[in-house]
């Protein structure tokens, strides 16, 4: 099922490999590679571009393969993880293993992934019964319960139901109604007029005509589906709001009776339709975008049969072409690996499997994961780490010059009640009845998507779990939910570039993972959006009056200060799209620099590398976003992500923070050199 864009996350990784020989010393004299005096471009000045100069070295080194869009030490990490999981899989694929038991999913999973004769031989068969279903739809009326039957199995056609917690009541459990139904990234591929935009749809059509044709359809059949596809997406498209308007949640929180969502879209009962859909009765339901679903309504009524059916036997074969015979993997990778990425070769098939995989039961991989790569002397650290930086959070709200007593207590209540989940979780999710055997690799697909749809129900109308992980351990990222009010860290986020966890010293640490990890989530909790929710996770203000204006005034700053950012041509970053994600990387670095502060290696001010523990600092935040990505995908990102590219994550923060100015001379007509008046401040 879909999920309301309230999770604010961070992608962050890294990984071991070649070093130059720069070195310095551990704690028991002997000595290591100092990997940021290697990663280094000295050519540039810090206070021109501090991403470069940080990171030139290494992006030069590290050219993106032709089988990715991006490269970075995330991905470096990644392929590690893949090798030992591929070993793990294939040793499960070859046993023989306890009918039900992990090992046999595992095994099966992954061999009919890589069983490609099977799969060419078996060609559409698997889908041949639900390519039936959409060709029986007779009128409008049945239109409905097909888009229920395959939402069950994971086709997000059309609608975009998910369960979460309420909003409003973080004890209770409640269906969301979310805007869905594209092929494209989002609306605003649909309507942008520049070029690079307007190529993308020319090439999307023909995209729709080739995978038309692979479904056996003459060509004019096909042109004629791919047209009455992209009237219909456009239609949906135009009633679908921008990605910065998602991110308010209050005016994507309308609450209602499923019968007045019956008022929506006249002439069809939700309440059946949500039945057909597994969901058991259900008094209301939150829908995230009404105008959207009036729309909803209105194409059920209007748009002709032949429409319906073109659109939902695309986004069938849309949904699984992965898992479909390789003309249509192919076909696949064409439009969205190589248009829109800009990728020149399709990744390994063993990688992609394993991806597939990771979707479809990825916590029984990671209890592998933590046994062997992340020991309770690594989770005790960064649990204390967590708790330096919660104090050091603590000491900036109740020092902050523009916020009232009555506010500064909520917002310490608040911090004091967020859970830090660490590494994993206590309690693994259970797959018994997850059926996965040797018969088809869609099929193994289906079932693990419908298993998650039935999960995901499950849980309405019982007690909300706060125990539970959205993430897997192994999942290099991070988040921050705020209706739980917590701090979701898995175990891979603290892996670290080329050093075993006890040789790398305090001021890489607390910069890569204490400011772009742990800090950063942290801070999420008193963004633009989730400084909206209360200590109990509730959409609640808790705002004094003039504070919430001294905050959106602060607000506003970043904001500005991001849209004037160009990335490629001409395209501007987000500054209100991106604006959580901006503070949240300030707050990180602010903060945990002065956890960093209380530190025996800041007390010592001794030099590493030429370094000083400061530069360190800051040096160790810049690794975090070390990389680089081709134009297709940046220019992706600036449209559909609520994240800055890398290298603004890096530049922008710094241009607001004095600490930077001394600890590297900045001075004015230096690129990143903003006077007081226009730094930007908030926690």
């Amino acid at each position: 099922m879909n999920h309301p864009n309230y999770l604010s996350c961070i992608i962050l990784a890294v990984s071991s490999f070649l070093l130059d020989n720069c070195t310095q010393k551990t704690k028991d004299n002997t000595q290591t590679t100092d990997l940021v005096s290697s990663y280094r471009d000295t050519t540039v000045l810090p206070g021109n571009d501090f991403f470069q100069y940080a990171n030139g070295a290494w992006i030069k080194k590290h050219p993106i393969p032709v089988s990715e869009s991006n490269w970075s030490i995330g991905r470096e990490v990644q392929d590690e993880i893949y090798t030992r999981l591929r070993k793990v899989n294939e040793d499960a694929a070859q046993a023989n293993a306890q009918p039900g038991s992990n090992d046999q999913k595992i095994g099966d999973f992954y061999g009919m992934g890589m069983d490609t004769v099977t799969l060419e031989k078996k060609g559409l068969s698997p889908l041949q019964p639900e390519l039936d279903r959409i060709a029986a739809i007779k009128s409008n009326a049945d239109v409905p319960a097909v888009v229920a039957h395959l939402q069950v199995m994971g086709v997000n056609a059309l609608i975009g139901p998910s369960v979460d917690q309420d909003a409003k009541n973080s004890e209770q459990i409640a269906l969301y109604l979310w805007q869905s139904g594209l092929g494209l990234p989002n609306r605003d591929y649909y309507f942008i007029q520049d070029k690079r935009t307007q190529n993308i749809r020319q090439e999307y059509r023909q995209h729709l005509i080739k995978m038309f044709t692979l479904l056996g359809q003459h060509q004019t059949t096909a042109t004629q589906n791919s047209d009455r596809v992209i009237k219909l997406e456009t239609a949906l498209a135009k009633a679908s709001r921008k990605l910065e308007d998602l991110r308010d949640p209050y005016a994507n929180y309308n609450k209602m009776a499923v019968a007045d969502v019956n008022k929506l879209t006249p002439g069809v009962d939700w309440q059946t339709w949500l039945s057909q859909m597994q969901v058991k009765k259900q008094d209301s339901v939150i829908v995230g975008q009404p105008e959207f679903y009036r729309t909803v309504g209105q194409q059920l009524k209007t748009a002709p049969v032949a429409d319906w059916q073109a659109y939902l036997q695309w986004h069938l074969v849309h949904t699984f072409a992965e898992q479909l015979p390789k003309a249509f993997d192919d076909e696949h990778f064409r439009f969205y690996g190589t248009v829109m990425q800009g990728r020149k070769a399709q990744r390994a098939r063993w990688k992609r499997v394993l991806d597939e995989e990771e979707n479809a039961m990825g916590e029984v991989l990671g209890k592998l994961f933590v046994s062997d790569y992340f020991s309770p002397v690594t989770k005790k650290r960064y649990e204390t780490m967590v708790d330096n930086v919660v104090l050091a959070f603590r000491e900036h709200i109740e020092k902050l010059d523009w916020m009232t007593p009555p506010t500064k207590e909520k917002a310490l209540t608040k911090l004091h009640q967020i859970k830090k989940k660490v590494g994993y979780p206590d309690k693994w999710k259970d797959f018994s009845d997850l059926k996965i055997d040797r018969s088809s690799y869609v099929q193994n697909v289906m079932r693990a998507n419908e298993w998650w749809h039935r999960y995901q129900l499950n849980k309405l109308g019982k007690p909300v779990d706060r125990t539970e992980w959205s993430m897997t351990p192994q999942t290099y990222n991070a988040y921050y939910n705020p209706s739980n009010n917590e701090i979701v860290l898995p175990a891979a986020i603290f892996a670290i570039p080329g050093l075993r966890d006890e040789e790398a010293d305090d001021a890489i640490i607390y910069g890569y993972a204490g400011a772009s990890t742990i800090g950063h989530e942290l801070t999420h909790g008193f963004d633009d959006q989730g400084s909206q929710f209360d200590a109990r996770g509730n959409l609640k203000n808790w705002w004094a009056p003039t504070d919430e204006a001294l905050f959106k005034k602060k607000v506003k700053g970043i904001v500005k200060q991001f849209n004037q950012y160009v990335v490629l041509d001409s395209l501007h970053v987000n500054g209100k799209a991106t604006a959580g994600e901006n503070i949240a990387d300030l707050g990180g670095i602010v903060i945990a620099l002065d956890a960093f502060k209380k530190t025996p290696q800041y007390k010592s001010n001794e030099t590493i590398g030429g370094l000083t523990p400061v530069q360190r600092y800051f040096i160790g935040y810049a690794l975090g976003w070390q990389g680089h990505q081709r134009g297709e995908r940046l220019a992706q990102q600036i449209l559909t992500d609520v994240h800055s590219p890398a290298h603004l994550r890096v530049n922008g923060p710094m241009s607001d923070i004095p600490e930077f100015y001394a600890a590297f001379g900045v001075k004015p007509g230096q690129k990143l050199y903003l006077p007081d008046s226009l730094r930007v401040k908030i926690w």
